[in-house]
């Protein structure tokens, strides 16, 4: 056995054996994984279907066609680009297509839940390359849309898009839609994180509203890592040339050719999204969702917003005067995975935030329920529990020398490690696919 192949059987094992409770992390299918591992990894195919600069495309032609022509089916939209290598190029790709650098655009704060594609100001393409401004939540977390409705007839950007990677309320998009016309700026909706559960009618399709829709094709698809443009039919009315000027924009303008692997392995999720089981699971993301949230809030915890209509929670650990780095690091010991995560308003630093971010697509893929999402939340608030006393310094050198140090005890941790013993006991009752 080779040293890699070594490693990946630890992380197959580490999966197996822990809660995967990120939001933006799933399990693929098998034939999924099977795809993405062929031989068209192997091939070349600069360009679109047949209008390719190599010889020999005739069949990754015929991928690209199809993982296409199955995405403009179950998204209801006239054209996808199915070649973006992941969100952050599919996003960069439709700014370059409809705005020219230096123009304002318009997007949530990554504190309040958005992107950092999305116009994070300064360490950003999209903060550097454009005008950024943007709109943050009230105080307890939820967008306020007069405030939207005021701040983009103050700016007037070019561009608005808007998605969510920490935020745990579905959008209004007919309102959204409404502000960008005021201002006759292009409407883009990144739902990368929910494009599972838009496919599923657990989530509301901002189809009919927006110009351009970007979603990855790795989160609650349960595709490979990989991402999608769709335009729609009110981006072609506005502009018949968008089509054009998307694909342009991500190849030549920012790509050279595409993982053919990848795009077999997208319409494969495709293939396995238009089932009526996938539905179910759509729905039951959010059945989940909604169950674990109501737990943790019946066991003294905050949530940002006060719940979820999504994937997804976000955990407020300032009434409990804890770092989010403290507690994502204790689950990971107890086998529960879930990520630090900023608050609104936040008074720390991204690198200890004040919170942490959970949810339930992992979980569901394996077949978990109420039952389960109930049992997990009695182990997350009982690590929260022991760890109440844990307090980490200001000072940032001295934060590096206690996390490293307490990373080290972790493992030593008896309770600690009772509850992973408990996890692994229930993820063998629930295999991965």
């Amino acid at each position: 056995m080779t040293k890699i192949s070594d490693l990946i059987k630890q992380e197959e094992k580490r999966q197996a054996e822990t809660l995967m409770m990120i939001p933006s992390e799933n399990y693929a299918s098998k034939a999924v994984r099977e795809a993405v591992g062929s031989v068209l990894m192997n091939k070349y195919s600069e360009g679109y279907p047949h209008k390719r600069y190599y010889q020999g495309n005739m069949v990754a032609d015929e991928v690209e066609i199809l993982a296409e022509e199955l995405a403009k089916k179950l998204f209801k939209v006239p054209f996808v680009n199915v070649q973006p290598y992941s969100g952050s190029p599919a996003n960069s790709a439709i700014l370059f297509a409809l705005i020219n650098p230096g123009d304002k655009i318009m997007g949530l704060k990554l504190s309040s839940g958005g992107h950092l594609t999305h116009g994070h100001p300064d360490i950003t393409f999209s903060g550097k390359f454009f005008k950024s401004v943007q709109f943050g939540t009230k105080d307890d977390g939820i967008i306020d849309y007069d405030e939207v409705e005021a701040l983009a007839e103050k700016e007037k950007p070019k561009l608005m898009i808007i998605g969510t990677t920490a935020y745990p309320r579905i959008f209004d998009w007919k309102r959204l839609r409404k502000i960008a016309d005021s201002v006759n700026a292009w409407f883009v909706a990144d739902v990368s994180h929910v494009a599972g559960m838009i496919l599923a009618g657990s989530y509301p399709s901002p189809v009919p509203f927006a110009d351009v829709v970007m979603t990855t094709t790795h989160k609650t698809l349960r595709g490979p890592r990989g991402a999608m443009i769709l335009v729609t039919e009110r981006g072609i009315k506005k502009d018949p040339e968008l089509p054009a000027k998307v694909d342009r924009a991500v190849f030549p303008g920012l790509q050279g050719g595409p993982h053919d692997n990848t795009t077999a392995g997208i319409a494969q999720a495709l293939i396995e999204a238009d089932t009526p089981a996938f539905k179910s699971y759509g729905k039951q993301i959010v059945t989940n969702a909604k169950v674990l949230s109501e737990e943790l809030k019946k066991g003294g915890l905050t949530l940002v917003t006060g719940g979820t209509e999504c994937h997804l929670m976000v955990v407020d650990l300032r009434p409990n005067k804890l770092s989010g780095n403290v507690v994502a690091e204790a689950l990971e010991a107890a086998g529960i995975v879930v990520n630090r995560n900023s608050v609104p308003n936040d008074p720390m630093p991204p690198f200890i935030p004040s919170g942490i971010r959970l949810g339930t697509p992992g979980l569901t893929t394996r077949g978990m329920g109420a039952p389960e999402m109930k049992q997990v939340s009695k182990w997350i608030l009982s690590v929260v529990d022991h760890v109440k006393d844990e307090k980490i310094p200001m000072d940032k050198e001295e934060r590096v020398k206690f996390m490293k140090s307490y990373r080290l005890l972790l493992p030593k941790d008896r309770f600690l490690q009772g509850i992973a013993s408990e996890v692994r006991t229930l993820c063998k009752k629930f295999p991965t696919p």
